[in-house]
Parts: structure tokens; C-alpha cells; sequence
């Protein structure tokens, strides 16, 4: 297999601690600009994969990510913004990563490493073939994330990944690859740095599409978030007095009455 990891070239520039700090910002957002188009390049792929997901999800699935350093990291801040921001429960997508909890905030030695590691950890949730999973790997050589997905694949769980280099090891044990080719890092080999914004980005894509071909959302509003702050309080009584003829004090106790802006829509509807 011919395969060569683009995002581990040399950087495009040289000599990085000789330019200004002028410089280096105007040269990384020069770079970061290009993220945009890797990824368009990839939406049919992108497309196919929540079009699985969301068929998973309507069948009693849930979703999760595994991945390793910065990818896993990602993948557990966009599985924790679900349920606060679409009112899904927290297990509906989940994040794992290489090392455990502990390695969102310090790096574990070795973990991602560990070709067997991440189907125990899927195995703590019972996974099973009703269920989706996404390995992310910037390089697409990670073993925890390939050994993760090869034994999915062997136990008839579907599989999608999330890699910037075309035609990695990790594409090929996925059934539904995503490859956002975004070439050499400013600082050579830094993936966390365009590598990280295009998982980012297409992270962002999945889960909100799938949330919103679940239906929650309504006309371009989160109607089934969380009201866990002052602020989200108040955009949800806007959100309701953008709805139906009330008050901002009679939107307010409709959503205290109800829970959420779309219960206390349609309860205030319906009668």
C-alpha cells in the first residue's frame, strides 16, 4: 500500500523563529484559511457517514468517537455538547480516549499505543452492532484507533474515521473514511494545528446535521437545549416569545412550567 503522511512534511515555511510576531499570525492564518476547502473536498464522504449515523441513531444506536491526543480530545468536547445543546442524553454520544479521562488534560504515555485497549473500553458500554463508531486520527496510523475500529468491524459494528492523509492504514479498516488532506503543518508535524481544525470542523458537521435530522431542531433554533445558565435561559424565552404571542415574564414561566422552549410551544398551542 502506498501511503505517505502528508500532515508529517516539512513545513511549507522556514526559519519560524526569526519572523515577528506579525509574521508568524499572518503565515498561520494563511495556512489555517486552506482548512475550509480540504474539507469541502471530503463532503460526499462526510454526507454518506451521517447518513449512516443518523440510521444508527433512529434504530436505538448511539455514536462514539475514539481517538488519541488532540483527536481524542476533540472527539470528547463535541460528544459532550450534545446533551447540553441538543437535550440528548449523555450517553447518546460518547467520547473516548486513548488513556482514559486523565489524558484530556495530561498526555498518557504509550496509550495510544495499545492495539487492544480501545475495544475494552468500548466493551464498558456495551456496544453493539445498533451502534457507530468514528476513530479519529490525524496521521491515520494511531494503533489504539485502528485496533479499536478492526474489532468493530469484526463484531458487525459499523465504522467511520475522521484522518488528514489520503489512503491511511486507519482508512482502510473503515467502512465509512473521511480523509481531509490539509498538507504539511506550520510547525512541522504539529497536528493539533490544521489537522485539529479540520476534525474540528467536520466533528461539528456530524453532530449537528445528525441532531438536526433527529429533529432537534426547529426552524434554525436549539429547542431542546439545556437550560443550565442564566444566558440559555434567556435565549429560550426569546426563543418562545419568537414563537407564539406571549410576554417575556408569560415566556418565562411557560418555560419553567415545561422545561424547554418546545414543550412550552406546543403545550401553549395545544390548548
Amino acid at each position: 500500500m502506498s501511503f505517505t503522511k502528508t500532515t508529517e512534511q516539512s513545513s511549507n515555511y522556514e526559519h519560524l523563529e526569526k519572523m515577528s510576531v506579525s509574521e508568524l499570525l499572518q503565515n498561520i492564518n494563511n495556512e489555517d484559511k486552506t482548512v475550509p476547502l480540504a474539507v469541502e473536498k471530503a463532503l460526499p464522504q462526510i454526507e454518506k457517514t451521517v447518513e449512516k449515523v443518523v440510521s444508527q441513531l433512529k434504530n436505538g444506536g448511539r455514536l462514539f468517537y475514539i481517538g488519541a491526543g488532540t483527536s481524542g480530545r476533540l472527539g470528547v468536547v463535541d460528544a459532550s455538547e450534545c446533551p447540553p445543546t441538543f437535550g440528548v442524553p449523555f450517553d447518546l454520544v460518547v467520547g473516548i480516549i486513548a488513556g482514559g479521562d486523565k489524558a484530556i488534560r495530561k498526555a498518557v504515555e504509550f496509550a495510544e499505543d495499545d492495539t487492544e485497549q480501545a475495544w475494552k473500553d468500548l466493551s464498558e458500554f456495551n456496544i453493539n452492532q445498533n451502534d457507530f463508531v468514528i476513530g479519529i486520527a490525524a496521521s491515520g496510523t494511531t494503533p489504539y484507533v485502528i485496533g479499536g475500529l478492526e474489532k468493530c468491524n469484526e463484531n458487525n459494528i459499523p465504522t467511520g474515521c475522521i484522518t488528514c492523509n489520503e489512503g491511511s492504514p486507519l482508512s482502510q479498516v473503515s467502512q465509512f473514511p473521511i480523509e481531509i488532506v490539509v498538507g504539511p503543518e506550520f510547525v512541522t508535524g504539529s497536528s493539533r494545528m490544521k489537522a485539529g481544525t479540520a476534525q474540528k470542523l467536520v466533528l461539528n458537521m456530524i453532530s449537528t446535521a445528525t441532531m438536526i435530522q433527529l429533529g432537534k431542531v426547529k426552524g434554525n433554533k436549539m429547542v431542546d437545549m439545556q437550560l443550565s445558565n442564566n444566558k440559555l435561559v434567556d435565549r429560550g424565552i426569546r426563543m418562545i416569545m419568537s414563537e407564539i404571542p406571549v410576554s417575556y415574564e408569560e415566556a418565562g414561566i411557560l418555560l419553567e412550567t415545561y422545561g424547554s422552549v418546545r414543550k412550552a410551544v406546543e403545550n401553549f398551542q395545544s390548548q
